[in-house]
């Protein structure tokens, strides 16, 4: 730590964990360790399938791999130091290291959002715009949404640290949390963050919020072509189950969090921390076995990879 007459500039954060059950956190981490490995197993089989199969190199197929590899690095990236708190106790995180986590946190939460646009305006075109489908989701197209998404991950997260680094610490190194993220870090500062919040909740609501609407229209649009189908032919909604799944997990979550964020601001700081964990591991964990029992192809090819070996 270096100071000076009136303030003191942290080079390293504590991590503490989940504050109220440091006696138990060696039990927490068992059901934890579980839920990486079953992610990282599971969206690992995923993105194996689809690049072994030539028959699954479509778009719908193309970017569930995109989704389970987005999961693998968000997982990666949070839970083995989550671990390693829980193991050995309080863990310091420099200040780099601190604030390269919480890029990477944010980066990918954008960009699992903006993966499930990717597969609703797939399945939109699927059902509404069959005829095109073929030349409108090219090869091409797949590979500039990824880059786009990375790049709107990119562009949205960086001004966040950049606020961040503006900040002088001088009240406490000590983050009460698994993990580095944005407000965690910024409400350790000594000076207004008032700027922060505003662009947070900004960036927040022009990003996942508006993906969150987008894929609500786009799902209205296909429920009026299926039941302006003469026959409503109901089963074309069955292609949609896996995504829309996909989808309440990860903003079910979200909103959840968002709530007791602004609503229960004086409740037990577990209640914050235990949601916020929910939120990052539930979505790597539950993607994979939700479009392995909804996508039949995925599925059969999994049990043919199994006899090969």
């Amino acid at each position: 730590i270096i100071s000076n007459s009136t303030s003191a500039h942290f080079t390293a954060f504590l991590l503490t964990g989940v504050p109220g059950l440091e006696d138990f956190q060696i039990w927490i981490s068992i059901p934890f360790s579980f839920m990486y490995l079953l992610a990282v197993i599971g969206n690992g089989l995923v993105m194996t399938v689809v690049a072994w199969d030539r028959n699954l190199h479509e778009p719908m197929y193309l970017f569930l791999a995109m989704l389970a590899l987005n999961d693998v690095f968000l997982c990666t990236v949070t839970v083995p130091k989550m671990l390693l708190i829980f193991w050995q106790g309080p863990s310091p995180s420099t200040f780099p290291a601190c604030l390269t986590q919480m890029f990477f946190v944010h980066a990918l939460f954008l960009s699992e959002s903006a993966v499930l646009l990717a597969m609703a305006f797939d399945r939109y075109v699927a059902i509404c715009a069959p005829l095109h489908y073929a030349t409108l989701l090219t090869g091409s197209l797949i590979s500039k949404v990824g880059l786009a998404l990375v790049a709107r991950s990119v562009a949205v997260v960086t001004p966040g640290v950049l606020l961040i680094l503006r900040l002088h610490f001088c009240r406490s190194n000590v983050i009460h949390h698994t993990y580095c993220e944005n407000m965690g870090i910024a409400k350790l500062a000594c000076n207004n963050i008032s700027l922060n919040s505003i662009y947070g909740l900004t960036a927040a609501l022009l990003t996942t919020g508006l993906d969150f609407v987008l894929i609500s229209l786009s799902y209205c649009l296909i429920l009026r072509t299926v039941f302006q189908l003469p026959s409503r032919e109901l089963k074309a909604l069955n292609t949609c189950a896996s995504h829309i799944c996909a989808v309440l997990i990860l903003y079910v979550p979200m909103i959840g969090l968002s709530l007791v964020h602004r609503f229960a601001k004086h409740s037990s700081p577990i209640v914050h921390i235990t949601m916020a964990n929910i939120y990052l591991l539930i979505p790597p964990v539950l993607n994979p076995i939700i479009y392995s029992i909804k996508t039949k192809q995925i599925r059969q090819e999994k049990v043919s990879c199994g006899k090969d070996i």
